[in-house]
């Protein structure tokens, strides 16, 4: 009799773990470094109030990212630059689709220097010619007769193809040490009273930034929220999210959240900017 009772129950028990786990409902998020605090911050919150969500998030990089989307691994990708016409043509020919992109926050390009650094701006030229080897010492810049130590990131990264394509416009000097990470970066900088590097805002902790002029007769400007909001930054950028179809239910529900009051709140908490 009680072997008879023990079965019901038993098949009970495992049907409702069986509900339990179809509906959790269970998000990928790969990509972008310079993203990853960000989206694991939304992250954190979205399941706090909606626990019947998982979202694991991963970094590695923005080509890596579109990568994982390509290759069916990852629901969303985090990219800090868009995507290439190459990489939306093996999206196409694998899933026949473009692709989603959705841009859910704004980040100027930060140019970090070390605290003790005497230099307060640079040009666009300037940075072009530092990071393809041009300009070798500070004095040129108005600093000590010191030589610069350049910093910057791996290629996978979607800020070394943002920083290439929109400021460098040429090959990156052979003496560029190349660091997997924005915080690598930063903390290298943080070290080094003769290092500059570049990254997301939301990591300028411990150095400072160079203002940044479009031309010699321009204004610099630093990446505030008012000359980030009018585009007087001369590299300000939008951060994105790629998904390979419109998204439908918890993704949806999520990705809504993200572009809405409290997401984008937590874009300005970490030091980004929204896009609204």
């Amino acid at each position: 009799m009680k072997n008879k009772k023990i079965l019901p129950i038993m098949l009970i028990l495992a049907f409702m773990v069986s509900v339990t786990a179809f509906s959790q409902a269970k998000i990928t998020v790969k990509g972008s470094d310079t993203m990853v605090i960000l989206a694991q911050r939304w992250a954190e919150l979205y399941m706090k109030s909606n626990p019947q969500s998982t979202i694991q998030v991963t970094g590695g990089g923005s080509g890596v990212g579109i990568t994982a989307l390509i290759n069916g691994t990852t629901d969303i990708c985090n990219a800090s630059r868009p995507m290439k016409q190459t990489e939306i043509e093996k999206l196409k020919s694998r899933y026949n689709t473009l692709g989603v992109e959705i841009p859910c926050a704004k980040d100027g390009v930060t140019i970090y220097l070390n605290e003790a650094n005497k230099v307060q701006e640079l040009t666009l030229k300037q940075l072009s010619d530092i990071y393809q080897g041009n300009i070798k010492n500070w004095k040129e810049l108005g600093g000590n007769d010191v030589a610069i130590t350049v910093y910057g990131r791996e290629n996978s990264s979607g800020t070394y193809v943002y920083f290439h394509d929109e400021v460098v416009k040429g090959d990156y000097a052979a003496s560029v040490q190349t660091l997997p990470g924005t915080a690598a970066v930063v903390n290298a900088v943080k070290k080094d009273v003769n290092g500059i590097g570049y990254g997301g805002a939301a990591y300028a902790v411990g150095v400072k930034y160079a203002k940044v002029k479009k031309d010699a007769n321009a204004a610099g400007y630093s990446p505030t929220p008012e000359s980030i909001a009018k585009n007087e930054y001369p590299i300000t950028r939008y951060l994105y999210m790629y998904l390979r179809n419109r998204p439908t239910g918890e993704t949806k529900k999520y990705i809504d959240w993200i572009l809405g009051t409290e997401g984008q709140r937590v874009v300005t908490e970490i030091g980004y900017f929204p896009v609204k």
